[in-house]
């Protein structure tokens, strides 16, 4: 992993029966004002966001979770939880998670964010 980037490090699910509360563990090498890791967000497989966690400030230990809570549709059972930094954008390491079984993956993604295919999703 490149520390310099925001990486998704777990991810913990707690269903409410429509809104679901995200502990996520992130792992960045926080540089102070300039280049912290900003936020993380939940997404579907094609991209679209269903909610996001701001940070609004560097964080020492590493790692470090913070927790949202997020409407999932009914319709939606795989998502993708992103993190992101100040200076690198998304880049490092996220996690496609299937809400049903509570199987994860582990994937790299480029400083842009992708579309994850559906084989990305474990069962």
């Amino acid at each position: 992993m490149d520390l310099r980037e925001a990486n998704v490090v777990s991810v913990v699910v707690d269903d409410n029966g429509g809104a679901s509360t995200f502990t996520v563990g992130l792992h960045h090498d926080d540089a102070g004002e300039d280049g912290y890791a900003d936020w993380w967000q939940v997404e579907t497989l094609d991209g679209t966001q269903l909610g996001r966690r701001d940070l609004t400030h560097p964080h020492d230990e590493q790692p470090f979770e913070r927790s949202g809570t997020i409407e999932i549709p009914d319709d939606v059972t795989c998502v993708v939880v992103r993190g992101h930094d100040q200076t690198h954008g998304y880049g490092g390491r996220a996690i496609v998670v299937n809400l049903d079984s509570g199987g994860q993956n582990a994937i790299l993604q480029g400083s842009e964010r992708q579309t994850v295919s559906e084989s990305d999703c474990p069962a």
